[in-house]
């Protein structure tokens, strides 16, 4: 097992397991004599009969023509002449997938996870909101509520639909300095850089003592502040995995970059089957007005970052497909034709993955609109596939919410056969 720097990890033989608020003060299910485990307890199988949701939001405004290329569309290299990735069979081609659609060469690794079937590629996705601001479209869309009527997020709000059914004292966990506007007003959720960090600060010898105390003081105050402190409290050192010590299964090499470690720390935890409900992060970059480098530049070597990333939590939790459901969503896609810069400027529509063991994957799921000029909306791809119809057949069909309502308001749900 690799140690870095940036990963934030040390050695398992310097670390200590530190118990929970429940488990020093006498609660009747503690977090660590529970789920404190070694090998054995690694592998169980989740108890809530729900898959946890991953959210992989790509910022910046991913090019979706560059990821999932329409090869078959003789109007993009008319567009592109000199950024469109050539079609299959060529130098640097593109990767087939259906005969129509195919991967950027540096997006390969998807190739795994989709021949399996466990992925699916929706594509000219997104909201219909003529914005191309990345913070006006980040509101919209992590909001699940284009009018602007509501101040929370759409994960957050399936939470709280839920919330009768969950006793974790930590049900959503944004891997990142802040929560995402997607768990605004998530109740139970806390945002952890690092998991592998997440533990009561100060010397070993006197943590009970100083966790103890403030959970007394807490225990007086109202809410939202206590309730809020009591459970960062008994979250502490989440169910006690030794995340750096964490060791893949099935050969997975996750890349050493904050990516990586936070897929990583992703698969340990729902392996630990301590309570998460939801896990959400970013990765971002994307914002490639010049020089976008397809194959050799910068937009290759964010795919190969984080389709390896996704490779290897894929192979990972190959014995826990159905304990997890990922969707990777990007605020926009870029414009359909290159601009003077070597690179492509704020658009709409954009493709989007959804991976997981009830995804019906192994397909593109498109009702292509076409590229040709008289098609194109205002020059950018057309949106025929609404994101949160990929988003509510995910919270109804797996994640049992009949309602969606309160999710997504006035929205009229459209399956697309994205799940099984």
């Amino acid at each position: 097992m690799k140690h870095c720097d940036d990963c934030g990890e040390t050695p398992a033989s310097s670390r200590s397991i530190r118990p929970s608020r429940r488990a020093f003060l006498g609660g009747a299910a503690t977090l660590t004599g529970a789920t404190v485990f070694g090998a054995p307890a690694l592998g169980a199988p989740r108890t809530t009969g729900k898959p946890v949701l991953i959210q992989v939001f790509l910022r910046g405004g991913m090019d979706g023509l560059t990821t999932v290329v329409p090869y078959g569309d003789a109007d993009l290299y008319a567009l592109r002449p000199t950024l469109a990735i050539p079609p299959p069979g060529s130098v640097d081609g593109a990767l087939d997938l259906d005969g129509f659609f195919g991967l950027a060469p540096a997006a390969a690794p998807l190739l795994t996870p989709y021949g399996d079937g466990r992925l699916a590629i929706v594509h000219a996705s997104g909201l219909a909101v003529p914005t191309r601001s990345h913070f006006e479209a980040y509101t919209d869309m992590e909001s699940g509520d284009p009018s602007g009527g509501l101040r929370t997020g759409w994960l957050s709000r399936y939470l709280i639909e839920v919330a009768g059914l969950s006793t974790s004292p930590v049900r959503a966990i944004g891997i990142e300095p802040r929560l995402p506007l997607t768990l605004l007003g998530a109740p139970n959720a806390l945002a952890i850089p690092n998991l592998a960090r997440f533990r009561f600060p100060g010397v070993l010898d006197t943590s009970l003592i100083r966790q103890a105390i403030i959970s007394d003081t807490y225990s007086r105050a109202s809410a939202p502040v206590g309730a809020a402190a009591l459970d960062t409290i008994a979250a502490l050192n989440l169910g006690g995995i030794d995340f750096g010590a964490y060791v893949p299964e099935n050969g997975a090499q996750y890349p050493t970059t904050v990516l990586g470690r936070q897929m990583r720390h992703t698969a340990a935890l729902i392996k630990g089957n301590i309570g998460v409900e939801a896990v959400t992060m970013d990765f971002g970059g994307f914002d490639l007005h010049a020089l976008l480098g397809p194959i050799h530049g910068a937009m290759a070597a964010l795919l190969d970052e984080l389709t390896r990333a996704l490779e290897a939590f894929y192979l990972d939790m190959l014995g826990h497909l159905d304990d997890y459901v990922l969707v990777c969503v990007s605020e926009f896609g870029r414009r359909a034709f290159e601009n003077a810069s070597e690179g492509v400027d704020h658009g709409h529509g954009n493709a989007l993955f959804v991976m997981g063991g009830r995804v019906n994957g192994g397909q593109v799921i498109a009702n292509w609109p076409g590229l040709s000029p008289d098609v194109l909306a205002d020059g950018d791809v057309a949106i025929t596939i609404d994101y949160r119809d990929v988003l509510g057949e995910i919270v109804q069909e797996l994640l049992g919410i009949a309602d969606l309502a309160p999710i997504f308001p006035q929205h009229t749900l459209i399956k697309h056969g994205v799940t099984t």
